[in-house]
This record gives C-alpha cells, sequence and structure tokens, in this order.
C-alpha cells in the first residue's frame, strides 16, 4: 500500500510539473504570435514531436538525481516532457530575438534620425518632408487616378465616397517612402552596419506549392485556411507580393485548416493538394478565396472541372483522402512554431505581426530583409 501511496503522489507531482510548463508556455507563446487580424481557435494542443530548435541549455547537469545506484538524466526527463521544453525554448529564443531586434531599432533610430535632426535644428518630420520634393499630400488628380486603376477593389464605392480613405492611403504610402529614403541616407552617411541577425524559424516545406525560385533571397510561408474570411483578405497582398517582387521572393502555401471554427475548410486544403498534382493549385487557391460558399466536395469537384483539370483523377484524390495525412503534417508545424491562427506569414523564418495586414507591412518587412541579404530591388 505504501508503494501505491508512493506512485500516485509521484504521478500526481508530474502532472503538476506538465501544467506548469504548459502553462509557460502558453503565458510566452501567446504574447509571440498572436494574430490580431486572423482566425484563430479558442485552444489548440499538439501531439506532434518537437522542432530542434534553439540554444541547449548548459547549465542542466547530465545526471539530475540518483535512486541508489540509478542515476536520472535528462534523457529521462526529455521521454517526459522533452516536447514541452523544447516548445518553451524556441518560444524563449522568440521573444528574447523580438526583444533584442526592437531594442536595436529604437538606438538605432535615435543615433540616426534623431541625432540627425537635434543636429540640423529641426523635427524629423521636417527632415522627412523635405526627401519628398512634391511634399506628402497627394493632390486630387493622385486621388482620382488610384480611384481609377483600382475600380475593381472597391465595387460599388463612388470616388467622393472613398476620397478620405485614399488621400489616407496615399499620404502615408508617400510618409513610408520619403522616412525610408531619409532613413538609408542617414545610415549609410554615418556608416551604419549591423551584425545582428534575429532568431528565425527553419520549415519542412517540403512539396508544399510554391512560387518562385528555390534560391530566393527570401522566403515567405505562408499558413492558411481557405474558408477563413481573413485569409482571404491576404490572397491579394501574397499575389501583389509575388507581382512586385518576382524571383526575390518565394513564396510556399502551408496548409493550417481550423476545422472547429471552418467545417469545408479541412476538404478544401486537400482538394488545393489535389489540385497541384495537375499543376493547378494556385488556379485552385484563387477560386477557392474567390467565393468561400462553394467548398463542398461537390462545389469543389465542379471547380476542378471547371479549371480544366481531369474530372477521374480529382475525384479519386479528394474521395480518397490522399491528402489528409500531408494537411495533418502541416498544421502540426504550425503549432510548433507558435502559431495561433490563420493567416500566419513568416519571411525568412520571422513573423510578420498581425495577421492579415495590408501590403505595405509585408513590403516593409521584406525591404529589412533584402538589406540583410544585400539584395537589393
Amino acid at each position: 500500500m505504501q508503494k501505491v501511496a508512493v506512485n500516485r503522489t509521484s504521478n500526481a507531482s508530474r502532472r503538476r510539473m506538465l501544467v506548469l510548463a504548459r502553462h509557460a508556455i502558453a503565458v510566452v507563446g501567446s504574447a509571440l504570435i498572436a494574430v490580431s487580424a486572423g482566425c484563430r481557435e479558442s485552444s489548440a494542443t499538439s501531439k506532434a514531436p518537437a522542432v530542434q530548435q534553439g540554444t541547449p541549455q548548459t547549465n542542466v547537469p547530465d545526471v539530475l538525481a540518483t535512486v541508489g545506484d540509478e542515476k536520472i538524466t535528462m534523457t529521462d526527463i526529455r521521454a517526459r516532457a522533452g516536447e514541452d521544453l523544447d516548445k518553451l525554448e524556441m518560444q524563449y529564443q522568440l521573444a528574447k530575438s523580438r526583444i533584442i531586434g526592437t531594442a536595436l531599432d529604437s538606438v538605432l533610430r535615435q543615433r540616426t534620425v534623431v541625432a540627425e535632426a537635434q543636429k540640423q535644428g529641426k523635427t524629423v518630420d521636417q527632415l522627412i518632408a523635405a526627401e519628398a520634393p512634391g511634399g506628402i499630400e497627394p493632390t486630387e488628380l493622385d486621388v482620382a487616378t488610384w480611384y481609377k486603376e483600382n475600380a475593381e477593389r472597391v465595387p460599388g464605392r463612388t470616388l467622393d465616397q472613398l476620397r478620405p480613405q485614399i488621400t489616407e492611403l496615399l499620404r502615408g504610402q508617400r510618409r513610408q517612402a520619403a522616412e525610408k529614403k531619409f532613413e538609408d541616407r542617414i545610415k549609410a552617411e554615418r556608416k551604419v552596419a549591423i551584425t545582428y541577425q534575429p532568431f528565425r524559424l527553419q520549415f519542412t516545406n517540403g512539396d508544399a506549392p510554391a512560387l518562385g525560385k528555390k534560391d530566393a533571397p527570401i522566403t515567405l510561408v505562408e499558413f492558411s485556411d481557405f474558408q477563413c474570411p481573413y485569409c482571404q483578405r491576404m490572397a491579394p497582398v501574397i499575389k501583389e507580393v509575388q507581382q512586385k517582387y518576382g524571383d526575390k521572393v518565394r513564396i510556399v502555401y502551408r496548409q493550417y485548416p481550423i476545422p472547429s471554427l471552418h467545417p469545408f475548410a479541412l476538404k478544401a486544403a486537400e482538394a488545393s493538394l489535389c489540385a497541384n498534382e495537375q499543376g493547378k493549385f494556385w488556379e485552385m487557391h484563387d477560386a477557392m478565396f474567390a467565393d468561400q460558399k462553394k467548398l463542398s466536395v461537390s462545389d469543389l469537384k465542379q471547380t476542378a472541372q471547371r479549371l480544366g483539370m481531369s474530372d477521374k483523377k480529382f475525384n479519386s484524390c479528394i474521395d480518397s483522402g490522399r491528402y489528409a495525412e500531408q494537411v495533418q503534417n502541416d498544421s502540426k508545424e504550425a503549432l510548433r512554431s507558435g502559431v495561433a491562427g490563420t493567416p500566419a506569414v513568416f519571411l525568412n523564418g520571422i513573423i510578420v505581426d498581425g495577421g492579415s495586414v495590408p501590403f505595405s507591412v509585408v513590403e516593409a518587412a521584406i525591404q529589412k530583409e533584402l538589406a540583410r541579404s544585400g539584395s537589393t530591388r
């Protein structure tokens, strides 16, 4: 009876340890890859093998305890809690990298941009405005031109209705361009050299659908859900990246359907990979995001037929569930990497915060990565 009591106590202790470890992971992870504009499951856990990331601890001895002549080592501990330890280490490295990067940007700005403004006796805004010869305020012609060129993006809305939003958009774009031009010039004059490299996640993209060269300086990985409305909004942003940057950016699509929110997402994910077999992934991708009300299996088969795919091959593929395992593996990798919702976009292993963000946010992150790699637009 005494042994039974000891075993029950040990099991209870182990359970408390695992609960505490998972709570720590949840607390750290929630501050890292939270999707502020995206589809997010209320809670998700993964039993998949952990991604080996980060720096191993060096202050933990190999032998943690002994029971008589029997040793309890880190190998024994990892057999019980290795997945949780690896997740926590990865989240720690991500948090540390983010803090260092944010602080570094702030210090650099203080010692370049702010210092230059103080030297000239002007405000930073005045120096930025000077970098835009025509000013950052858009003209009526600029606003009308944008409306004409983007009419398909704002169907049913007049120029008068959209004038304030378009003006603000163009003003922001011009300011951003002027600020970047000013910062680049000042950093060049002051011979700024950044040697710090942020912590990067490593993904096993395998045969995931992709656009662009494998040796592109930037790899954009998107975890997405075909029934998620935020992913739908992100699709044209990703397309704009491909159109503007071409071979500079390789785009990789990874599956992360959330069935608890989107009951048709799982089969839609499989359908996209069935379409990939016939070289039609991106056509199927665009069609499904164009009409998220047609994602039932029968609708997907009709879409495949409309896109010129072989009925026999596609129908057999989706009915058999051939790609269910690949979809599941993508989802597991997303969870291991701390993804909390969709869309989740990474550039060279660094998260683009915010979930469904405008093109300007992704472009700024791309420019930063191009600068790090020494590539130019």
